[in-house]
């Protein structure tokens, strides 16, 4: 009697086992269901971009709004200005974290930037410096309220960035001034530079 309800004893203790084994764990185990897509994160291309988005905004700023104009200074940095704000345009199709999958109203942003900004630069080599610098302007304004959003909505990369890692955030921002200081500070010296060539040019003569 004793060895028959061991026996027993095991095999209930193998169907319980069966049992537990047989059923889907608890629910709590799973993985959560995937939450709405909110892009690559700061990859090197959105790294890139956004670098190259905000040195165009100091650098433009200065260039419409503090720095003088019509002078080889003006233009280099100007220069820098026009490819830094075509590879954000450009760099934008590859970045579709407000729609994922799907482009946005910040593309068709980019299109006219792609169209407006050598424009811009066709109407400053043709003398037309009111049409320039309401192109420039106009771009510039756009590359400020795209910045906007992507500073803005939590999701997106920038403010992920701010939040995950603040010191990489202070760091990248430190880059971008310095990216930007020098190349202000490039069109300054060539300013200077030109202005003591000049009187010497004019000795000479």
């Amino acid at each position: 009697g004793r060895r028959r309800g061991v026996a027993r004893g095991r095999v209930r203790a193998a169907a319980g086992g069966r049992r537990r084994h047989g059923r889907p764990g608890p629910r709590r185990d799973r993985p959560p269901p995937p939450g709405p897509a909110t892009g690559d994160g700061m990859t090197p291309l959105v790294a890139t971009h956004a670098f190259a988005a905000l040195v165009a905004l100091v650098v433009g700023f200065w260039q419409l709004f503090v720095g003088p104009r019509g002078t080889r200074g003006h233009r280099l940095a100007g220069r820098v200005w026009v490819v830094a704000i075509l590879y954000v345009a450009v760099t934008s199709f590859w970045i579709q974290e407000i729609r994922p999958g799907h482009f946005s109203a910040l593309h068709a942003l980019s299109v006219v930037t792609l169209v407006t900004v050598p424009l811009g630069v066709v109407r400053a080599r043709q003398g037309r410096i009111p049409e320039h610098r309401a192109a420039m302007t106009g771009n510039w304004i756009g590359l400020l309220g795209a910045g906007a959003a992507a500073s803005l909505v939590p999701q997106r990369a920038i403010p992920q960035l701010v939040l995950d890692d603040p010191l990489a955030a202070v760091v990248a921002g430190a880059l971008v001034l310095l990216t930007a200081v020098a190349v202000v500070g490039a069109g300054r010296a060539l300013d200077v530079a030109v202005g003591r060539a000049r009187p010497q040019d004019s000795t000479a003569s």
